[in-house]
C-alpha cells in the first residue's frame, strides 16, 4: 500500500532522482529534440494497432476522485468491457492500488464499475498493490506467469499507451494496445498537447533511466524495469 505521507522523491525510488536529472539535462542539451522524438511515438501509439486474441485484457488504473473513477478511468474500463463482450479475451484484469487520498484501491473501484457494465464478476481479476504504471505491469506480470498466461490486450487512454507499451516490452510482456478513444482530453486541444508532452518526457525519462542503469551495471535498478 502506498504511504499517504510519502514525498515525490521517495516515490521515485533508488536511482530515480539521478535518472530524472539526467533526463532533464539531456532534454535541455538536446534543445528539446529528444522530447520531440518521443512525442512522435506518443502520437503513433495513440492511434492504436490491429487487435488479436489474448489471454486477458489489462485495464490500467487511474487515481480516484472522491473514491470514484474519473472520466479517464471510466473510459478505460468501458473500452475493456467492450473488448471482453466482443470476445477478444476471456478475462479482464484491473490494476491499481490506493493512491492519492482514496479510501479504496483503483482496482476495487474498477471492478465495481465493470460489474455495473455487465461484466460477470468471475471474469474480473484485480491487482491492488501498485502505485503507478510500472508497478501495475510488474505485478500483473507475476500474476500472469503464475497462471501460465502470456498475451495481453493493454487498455489505457490514447496518450498513455506509448509509455505503457514501452514499459510492458521492457518487462517482457506480449501486449497489443487498445486505446480508450473516448477518454479526455479531446485531441488537438491545449490539454491534449500538454498531456502529450508530459508523456513524451516521461517516455524519455524511462529510456534515459534504462541507459543509466545499464551503464552503472546495477542489477537492482534494472530489476525494477526489466
Amino acid at each position: 500500500m502506498r504511504r499517504r505521507n510519502s514525498t515525490f522523491l521517495e516515490e521515485l525510488g533508488p536511482g530515480g532522482f539521478s535518472s530524472l536529472l539526467l533526463a532533464l539535462v539531456t532534454a535541455i542539451a538536446g534543445l528539446g529534440l529528444p522530447i520531440a522524438w518521443r512525442l512522435r511515438e506518443v502520437r503513433r501509439r495513440a492511434a492504436g494497432e490491429p487487435l488479436r486474441a489474448a489471454d486477458a485484457i489489462l485495464v490500467l488504473g487511474r487515481e480516484l476522485v472522491a473514491d470514484q473513477p474519473t472520466a479517464v478511468f471510466r473510459a478505460r474500463l468501458e473500452r475493456g468491457a467492450a473488448l471482453h463482450r466482443a470476445g477478444w479475451a476471456p478475462r479482464l484484469v484491473v490494476s491499481g492500488g490506493m493512491t492519492g487520498t482514496a479510501g479504496r484501491s483503483e482496482a476495487a473501484a474498477g471492478r465495481e464499475h465493470l460489474e455495473r457494465l455487465g461484466v460477470p464478476p468471475g471474469a474480473v481479476w484485480t491487482e491492488d498493490a501498485s502505485r503507478h504504471t510500472l508497478e501495475n505491469l510488474f505485478n500483473v506480470r507475476a500474476t500472469l506467469r503464475a497462471r501460465g498466461l502470456t498475451r495481453l490486450i493493454l487498455v489505457s487512454d490514447p496518450l498513455h499507451l506509448a509509455r505503457a507499451a514501452t514499459l510492458a516490452a521492457g518487462l517482457g510482456l506480449d501486449v497489443v494496445c487498445a486505446p480508450a478513444v473516448e477518454a479526455p482530453p479531446r485531441p488537438g486541444t491545449l490539454g491534449w498537447w500538454a498531456r502529450a508532452l508530459r508523456e513524451a518526457f516521461l517516455l524519455h525519462w524511462y529510456h534515459v533511466g534504462l541507459v543509466y542503469s545499464r551503464a552503472l551495471g546495477s542489477e537492482k535498478l534494472l530489476g525494477r524495469v526489466t
